[in-house]
């Protein structure tokens, strides 16, 4: 995982001595998830760059039970941190995001994920560069590919974005949980420099952005 930051010269060398690839972790099995939700609630997933911001954001709407950091929407099975960091497998880091659909739809979780990241840098969100930093959009069904492409549709018109939207949207047919390391992985560290740096400063601007319910 690439976490290069071009913000600062002197901030840019620490945050490069804290990135993830700085962080000496011992390597656990990553392991195939089951598709499926308990019973009255729902999956979906979205991938739109590290990870760790993405748990953290989506944690944080009210109607969602919880979420899982992982990869999705590659060719290569069992996919570890290591091999999708090559940029080769496919894989983006994606978060699987188990809610409640009497609280919150999975349109209104597209809303969330338009207001939490840059959806028109390619292969691109803000420090973090690679395929498996891109914008995509998972459905699991029809009714769900209707409710992403109008959501595109809905952003697009709404002139937020000057660039043109280079989000993917993917049937959801696998996904991987990543290394324990990586889950929760700003609250168990909030003081680390690229959480400081990066992933609070966007957790801070989604809350002010979004017009949604929070806990």
């Amino acid at each position: 995982m690439k976490r290069y930051l071009n913000i600062i010269p002197a901030l840019s060398l620490i945050l490069v001595l804290f990135s993830c690839d700085a962080i000496s972790q011992k390597k656990t099995d990553v392991r195939k998830v089951k598709l499926t939700a308990p019973k009255g609630k729902a999956i979906a997933a979205f991938a739109e760059g590290c990870f760790w911001c993405s748990e953290h954001i989506f944690e944080a709407v009210v109607g969602v039970d919880s979420a899982i950091s992982g990869y999705a929407g590659g060719t290569v099975p069992n996919p570890t941190y290591d091999l999708v960091n090559t940029e080769t497998t496919g894989h983006a880091e994606t978060v699987l995001v188990y809610y409640d659909p009497k609280l919150i739809s999975y349109a209104e979780l597209c809303k969330i994920f338009f207001a939490s990241h840059d959806p028109t840098t390619p292969n691109q969100q803000g420090p973090d560069r690679g395929s498996s930093y891109r914008s995509i959009l998972f459905y699991t069904g029809p009714a769900e590919k209707a409710a992403a492409q109008q959501s595109v549709k809905d952003i697009t018109k709404s002139g937020k974005f000057r660039k043109s939207i280079v989000t993917e949207l993917k049937p959801l047919t696998e996904f991987y949980r990543a290394e324990e390391y990586h889950q929760d992985y700003i609250e168990h560290n909030p003081n680390q420099g690229y959480v400081r740096a990066v992933s609070i400063p966007r957790f801070e601007l989604f809350k002010k952005t979004y017009k949604g319910k929070l806990r």
